[in-house]
């Protein structure tokens, strides 16, 4: 594995991190592709329901650990480890990221990014699907 390829994979996922712990949007959506999705909430939501979906989340600290990745040519896939720590309880989210990557004349971005959350009960699932609403259309 090529491990320039490694390194750029892990900046973009601290590009993510970092920009949506600032409330960055354009630089979130900057580190997908253009037909990129996010999976959580039992559901998969394109690239141009993103701002929407960030905007109902809670605010705070999105920490991520280092990903697991594998690379094949010009995709790839990995997982890495998510706390998120609410801004004005301390609460805290666990789970992880279940990427897949692909290498594009801008660098590598997300193609996928799906959402597992941990549970005190120990249950790994997606989200509860009334967690988020999208608009009526």
């Amino acid at each position: 594995m090529p491990l320039d390829d490694l390194i750029e994979i892990q900046q973009l996922l601290a590009r993510y991190a970092v920009s949506i712990t600032q409330g960055d949007i354009d630089a979130v959506l900057a580190v997908f592709t253009a037909n990129g999705t996010y999976s959580a909430f039992g559901d998969t939501y394109p690239l141009a329901e993103f701002p929407a979906l960030i905007a109902a989340a809670p605010k705070g600290l999105f920490l991520t650990g280092t990903a697991v990745v594998d690379i094949s040519g010009d995709v790839a896939s990995g997982t890495q480890p998510l706390c998120f720590i609410d801004h004005a309880t301390h609460d805290m989210r666990i789970g992880y990221y279940n990427d897949t990557y692909v290498r594009t004349a801008e660098g590598w971005r997300l193609r996928t990014r799906a959402m597992t959350f941990i549970r005190r009960s120990g249950a790994h699932d997606s989200g509860r699907p009334h967690a988020f609403e999208r608009p009526a259309s």
